[in-house]
């Protein structure tokens, strides 16, 4: 018998129908002769509407009230879906995170996992029984309800798993990782395996498909991971293909990767802003003048250019941030004018970031080079570049990025098998 962890997110569960089918999922993993847990999200738009609760009672509220509040959807789900196991037969009991307990730091709202206690977990299920966890919780040092933050359900079930020596199912609405966004590249194709270090390059550089933090999760405690679809018939013959590739996509261990491609896939980003400050004195200590306050305030800066003036004695420097910190890094560079002595910031929220990942980087020379070439094709100007060992990433005008993903999914040959 193997272990499994299922996770399934709130549009899985979004109604009582919903919730039957995630059953019936479940009921197949038991029948196969797998011990179960069950880790789930809040139904579709709960969420959203605990916190808008919260914010209605009082515009600034007290953080350990809120989690007590926006937990709730993910208790309402697991009690629902054992409701649902035990009405077919099949032994089940809801759990939420501090009955476990999930054990988080004080954070509240953003918590961090600091252990998982699964002894009395695994015990129920050797006996047959159906543990059903809530997702995107545990419990503080203080002894209250604490959440992980957006995208916590997906960490909570690689923990989980890592902690009851499992693998992990992820169930969502796509059924598998693309080479691109199916939306905008109709050539896009399903990969059966995923590096976990290309997975986490791609969940960080826009894709939607898995949380960032479970991808790391999974990958230090090299918990076998999978990605597919909670809307694919349960009893359909794809469930069980005969040549082992899973249904969806596997996350794994580069080694488990017999034809690794040099890149597998696009990614981008739309929620990209960029900003410039112009003729900064060039001399020690500047640079840590200006990203320091920015750190301090929680801002995360990705790319960063530095361009020297034609005399050596000042320079611009251009950086990349989230869109929704813009006007708050705006106002943290204005107030340390007097320290840093710029002349003028410049900025803007019409760019996107894309990106080529790929393992194959690392022995293939040439991956930027078509990049670059295939913009200069496409008459895409490129704004700032950084890499890393197995990732490519251009900031250009938002109004390409449909475009340039298109032309790199095909300059790199993703469209064929």
């Amino acid at each position: 018998m193997g272990r499994l962890v299922m996770k399934f997110g709130g549009t899985s569960v979004a109604d009582i129908d919903r919730i039957r089918n995630v059953a019936r999922h479940v009921e197949r993993e038991v029948k196969a002769g797998n011990h179960v847990a069950v880790v789930v999200s809040a139904m579709a738009g709960t969420t959203n509407q605990l916190v808008e609760w919260c914010r209605q009672a009082a515009a600034v509220h007290d953080a350990r009230e809120y989690d007590a509040v926006v937990s709730t959807g993910e208790q309402i789900t697991a009690g629902l879906l054992a409701i649902v196991l035990q009405d077919m037969g099949i032994p089940a009991r809801s759990w939420a995170g501090w009955q476990i307990p999930i054990e988080t730091d004080g954070v509240h709202g953003a918590a961090r996992m600091t252990n998982i206690n699964g002894d009395e977990i695994l015990k129920r299920m050797e006996q047959g029984q159906v543990a059903v966890i809530t997702g995107f919780q545990g419990i503080g040092p203080d002894k209250r309800v604490s959440t992980l933050g957006r995208g916590g359900s997906d960490t909570s079930a690689v923990a989980v798993a890592a902690a009851l020596d499992a693998a992990c199912d992820i169930y969502t609405d796509v059924d598998g990782v693309y080479t691109a966004d199916p939306r905008i590249v109709t050539a896009a194709r399903k990969l059966d395996r995923i590096s976990y270090e290309e997975m986490l390059e791609q969940a960080s550089l826009g894709a939607k498909v898995l949380q960032t933090r479970s991808v790391e999760l999974a990958m230090v405690y090299k918990v076998p991971l999978q990605v597919r679809s909670s809307f694919e018939p349960p009893d359909s013959a794809n469930q069980n293909k005969p040549d082992g590739t899973g249904p969806g996509t596997i996350v794994c261990d580069e080694d488990k990767i017999v034809e690794q491609h040099v890149v597998s896939g696009i990614a981008y980003s739309r929620d990209e802003a960029k900003v410039s400050i112009r003729r900064v004195k060039d001399q020690p200590g500047v640079s840590a003048a200006i990203f320091g306050p920015l750190a301090e305030a929680d801002i995360s800066v990705d790319m960063i250019v530095q361009n020297l003036s034609p005399d050596g004695a000042f320079t611009d420097i251009t950086f990349t941030l989230a869109r929704k910190d813009l006007r708050k890094a705006i106002e943290v560079i204005s107030a340390m004018k007097g320290k840093v002595g710029y002349e003028e910031v410049v900025h803007s929220a019409d760019v996107a970031k894309v990106s080529v990942v790929g393992i194959g980087m690392r022995s293939h020379a040439g991956v930027a080079a078509k990049m670059f070439k295939s913009f200069a094709d496409k008459g895409i100007n490129i704004q700032a570049i950084t890499t890393s060992e197995i990732k490519v990433s251009v900031l250009i005008d938002e109004a390409y990025t449909e475009l340039a993903v298109r032309a790199l999914h095909q300059a790199y040959g993703l469209d064929k098998k």
